[in-house]
């Protein structure tokens, strides 16, 4: 029996993202952020109660702005005092593990899927998912982009529209387009 397409995205192996199981998923993702971007907010407190349900760790505290917008959710884990400002999405095919403390400004976006290089690739919806980690009482700023496979320490700040496209040492400050560091703490 062959291996199953949310198993292969998992395991960090090329899948194709044009499955039924990962639409059904993909969906259910959808209506509890629909849910969380429209409840009124003290309604929906730090989180609406489907996606709080949906992510796969949230910690004491952790808040989320509406809008935001996540592919599955389940690969999604919050520490404690997290805050994500309006605007963010995390396309999360794989584990996006955010440390206690961070702040992740407005329209921050965390991309783990990388797709195919070749085209006939891209039209078979061929992906790799590579994870994400954002160390404890990190700052992100504005508009930054995160790539998948990318590990940002504790203390870092990612400038306002910063690209970061590989590591981020811990206490450090990158800025610019691909990201580079300007200063270290």
């Amino acid at each position: 029996m062959a291996e199953s397409e949310r198993a292969k995205m998992a395991a960090g192996e090329w899948y194709t993202c044009l499955d039924e199981e990962l639409e059904t998923l993909r969906g259910v993702a959808a209506d509890a952020v629909f849910e969380h971007n429209t409840l009124p907010p003290k309604q929906r407190g730090n989180l609406g109660p489907g996606l709080r349900a949906l992510l796969g760790g949230v910690g004491e505290g952790a808040r989320i702005e509406a809008q935001f917008h996540c592919a599955y959710g389940f690969n999604i884990f919050l520490g404690d005092g997290v805050f994500l400002n309006a605007g963010c999405t995390i396309l999360d095919t794989a584990s996006v593990r955010i440390g206690k403390g961070t702040l992740l400004g407005p329209n921050v976006q965390i991309y783990c899927a990388e797709h195919h290089r070749q085209a006939a690739g891209r039209q078979a919806g061929l992906e790799i998912a590579r994870s994400v980690e954002i160390g404890a009482h990190a700052w992100i700023g504005g508009g930054a982009i995160i790539l998948g496979g990318v590990s940002i320490g504790e203390g870092a700040i990612v400038g306002a529209g910063a690209v970061v496209t590989r590591d981020v040492a811990a206490n450090t400050t990158v800025v610019g387009n691909p990201a580079r560091a300007v200063k270290r703490s």
